[in-house]
C-alpha cells in the first residue's frame, strides 16, 4: 500500500514530540550517577526494581484517567512529572529522595506511552489516514531513534564540560519543557471523548485486569508463549544499565586523552559507544523480519537468541572478570541487538499462539511479567555485584537463566494443545 499522507504541520509536531522526548541525557549514564552518590549496587537495583513496579502499577489507571483529564492534559501532567523527578535528582541527594524521583519518573512513563499513541490514531482517524498507521507511526518513530542517539552525543557533552553526572538531570528539563510546550498546540479534537469517571471506575479497571491475569495463567500454553517473549526482555531490562561501568573501566585503560579527568575520557567513550548501538538496535529491529524468514517457523528463532542472549551474558561477564574489557564490551553490545532483533518477532509468535480475543489480555500479562522479572533481577545482580564483582553477577545471573530456559522454550504453533482450558 503506498504512502500518501500528507507531511503537514501536525506530522512535524508528531515527529518533534519524538525527538525531544528521547532526548534524555541521563540515560547512559544513570547506574554511574547513583555509583558518584555513593549507592552500592544492591540500592541501585532496588530504584531500578522501584521503577519498574510503579509504572507498570500506575499503568492500570492510565486509560481511564485519560478519558476523564482528556490526552492533552494527562500528557501535560506526565511531563511535568517528569520535570519534578529531574529536579529531584539534581537537587536532592539519597537513596529516600532518589525512591520519590523513580515513582514520579514512573507516573510520567505510564501516562504518557499509550496516551500519546492514541492522539496519533485519533489524527489519522480524523483524517481518513486510517490505513497509514504503519507508514505514518514509522515515521514518526525514527525521529524518536534519531533522538536517542543525537542524546547519547550531547549528554557525553554535558558530562565532558561539567566533569559531574547531576548535570544531565537539569539539562534534561528543556527538552521536556519544550515538549511540554508543543502539547498546548496539539488540536482538541486529538483529546478524544472526555468521560465522568469516579473512583469505582478504578477499581472496577483494576479488577478486570486481576482477572485478566488469573485466566491467563491457568491456560499453560499461553504461559509458554508470554514466559519465552517477557523472560529475555526483564533479563535485558535488568543488566542493560550494567554496561556503563565496563565503558567507563574501557575508558580509563585507553593510553589516549591521557591529559583529560577520567571522568571527561568516561564520557566520550561512553557518548561514542551509545550513539552506535542505538544506530545497531535500530538496524536490528528493522531485520528481524528476514531473521525469522530463515527459520522454519518463529519459535526455533525465539529459542535460539533467547539462549545466545543469555550465553553472552556469561561469556561478556567472564571477559570482564578478566580485564579483556574490549570483548566483555562487544559481547555486551550484542545482547542489546538481540533484544530488538527478537521483540518483534516475540510478539508475532505469542499472536500466532492465543485466540484473538484475549491477544490484549495476553500482552498486558507478558509486560506484568517482564516488570516481575527486571525488578527481581534488578535486585538480585545488584545483591551479587556487591559482594561479586559486576563481572560475575553477570554471570550468575545469565547462568540461571539458562538452567531454568526448559521451563519457557517456545513450541511452533502447531504443537499448542487443541483443548480449550476455559
Amino acid at each position: 500500500m503506498a504512502q500518501k499522507f500528507a507531511k503537514n504541520l501536525q506530522y512535524y509536531k508528531f515527529c518533534m514530540y519524538g525527538f525531544l522526548k528521547n532526548l534524555r541525557f541521563f540515560e547512559p549514564f544513570l547506574l554511574l550517577f547513583f555509583l558518584e552518590q555513593g549507592l552500592s549496587f544492591l540500592q541501585i537495583g532496588t530504584l531500578y526494581a522501584i521503577r519498574e513496579i510503579s509504572t507498570n502499577i500506575l499503568e492500570i489507571p492510565t486509560g481511564i484517567i485519560a478519558d476523564a483529564l482528556g490526552r492533552r492534559r494527562t500528557m501535560i501532567s506526565s511531563f511535568l512529572s517528569y520535570i519534578i523527578s529531574f529536579v529531584i535528582f539534581y537537587y536532592a541527594p539519597g537513596f529516600l529522595f532518589f525512591s520519590m524521583a523513580m515513582v514520579l519518573f514512573s507516573f510520567g512513563e505510564a501516562f504518557r506511552t499509550g496516551t500519546h499513541k492514541a492522539m496519533i490514531f485519533e489524527y489519522l482517524n480524523i483524517m481518513n489516514w486510517k490505513d497509514q498507521k504503519v507508514y505514518y507511526y514509522g515515521h514518526t518513530r525514527s525521529w524518536s531513534q534519531t533522538g536517542s542517539a543525537v542524546s547519547a552525543l550531547i549528554a557525553a557533552g554535558i558530562v565532558f564540560y561539567s566533569g559531574s553526572y547531576k548535570y544531565i538531570f537539569i539539562c534534561s528539563t528543556l527538552p521536556y519543557v519544550l515538549d511540554l510546550l508543543l502539547m498546548l498546540t496539539y488540536p482538541r479534537e486529538l483529546d478524544g471523548r472526555r468521560m465522568q469517571v469516579q473512583g469505582k471506575d478504578i477499581v472496577r479497571n483494576l479488577k478486570n485486569v486481576t482477572r485478566d491475569f488469573m485466566y491467563s495463567l491457568r491456560d499453560r500454553a499461553t504461559l509458554k508463549a508470554i514466559a519465552n517473549l517477557s523472560v529475555h526482555s526483564g533479563f535485558y531490562n535488568a543488566i542493560k544499565d550494567y554496561l556503563q561501568p565496563v565503558l567507563q573501566a574501557l575508558a580509563l585503560s585507553l593510553p589516549v586523552f591521557l591529559s583529560l579527568h577520567e571522568r571527561q575520557r568516561s564520557a566520550l567513550v561512553i557518548g561514542i559507544v551509545y550513539c552506535i548501538i542505538f544506530a545497531l538496535t535500530s538496524f536490528s529491529a528493522r531485520r528481524s523480519g528476514s531473521v525469522a524468514e530463515r527459520f522454519p517457523n518463529i519459535a526455533p528463532a525465539l529459542n535460539l537468541t533467547m539462549l545466545a542472549g543469555f550465553g553472552l551474558g556469561i561469556l561478556s561477564g567472564v571477559f570482564f572478570s578478566l580485564h579483556l574489557v574490549v570483548l566483555s564490551i562487544v559481547l555486551y553490545i550484542a545482547i542489546y541487538m538481540i533484544q530488538n532483533l527478537r521483540r518483534p518477532m516475540g510478539v508475532s509468535y505469542v499472536s500466532e499462539m492465543l485466540q484473538h480475543d484475549i491477544l490484549a489480555t495476553a500482552l498486558s500479562v507478558e509486560s506484568q511479567l517482564s516488570t516481575l522479572i527486571t525488578a527481581l533481577g534488578a535486585v538480585a545482580i545488584g545483591f551479587l555485584a556487591d559482594r561479586f564483582g559486576v563481572g560475575n553477577a553477570l554471570v550468575i545471573v545469565s547462568a540461571v537463566m539458562i538452567l531454568t530456559t526448559p521451563l519457557y522454550l517456545a513450541k511452533n504453533p502447531a504443537e499448542k494443545p487443541r483443548e480449550d482450558s476455559r
